[in-house]
């Protein structure tokens, strides 16, 4: 399979959007991620494309020198195909360029892939925020890269 990773366009929102909803509880709206796309000069997202579908999306807000992670989603059709990895790797190499020295992200304590996943690129859990998620208090755990 052939994933194709590029910078997220405003006409990319709408697939993007159909993952969002698959992908969470409380996903954001449709002007929230072209606010992302079109306004914040601090945002930056890209988007993994198979045979021209988007099946999967990631960002981050450039804090300063730090990344902060906000969403990676991966539809749920092209899960478990390593589609996660090459987000996590394009989002890392999309903050290098943009001369981030470290990155963060919260990650819902029962969502273990997702800790995984981002442990095999070099992020470990140093906090946690109680009962961050609205939908039903679960805690976050807060994972931090610094060897950018």
């Amino acid at each position: 399979m052939d994933v194709i990773i590029r910078p997220m366009r405003k006409e990319d929102v709408e697939e993007v959007l159909e993952i969002e909803k698959l992908s969470f509880s409380t996903p954001w709206s449709k002007e929230a991620f072209i606010s992302e796309v079109t306004k914040n000069s601090c945002a930056k997202y890209i988007v993994a494309e198979v045979d021209n579908k988007i099946v999967g999306y990631g960002g981050f807000w450039v804090v300063v020198d730090e990344g902060h992670i906000t969403n990676i989603a991966v539809h749920p059709e092209y899960r478990s195909k390593g589609i996660g990895s090459k987000i996590m790797e394009g989002l890392i190499n999309l903050a290098k360029k943009n001369g981030i020295t470290a990155m963060t992200l919260e990650v819902r304590e029962s969502n273990i892939t997702a800790q995984h996943l981002y442990a095999k690129y070099g992020f470990r859990p140093l906090g946690r925020r109680k009962g961050y998620y609205q939908d039903n208090n679960e805690d976050a755990i807060i994972m931090w890269k610094y060897d950018l």
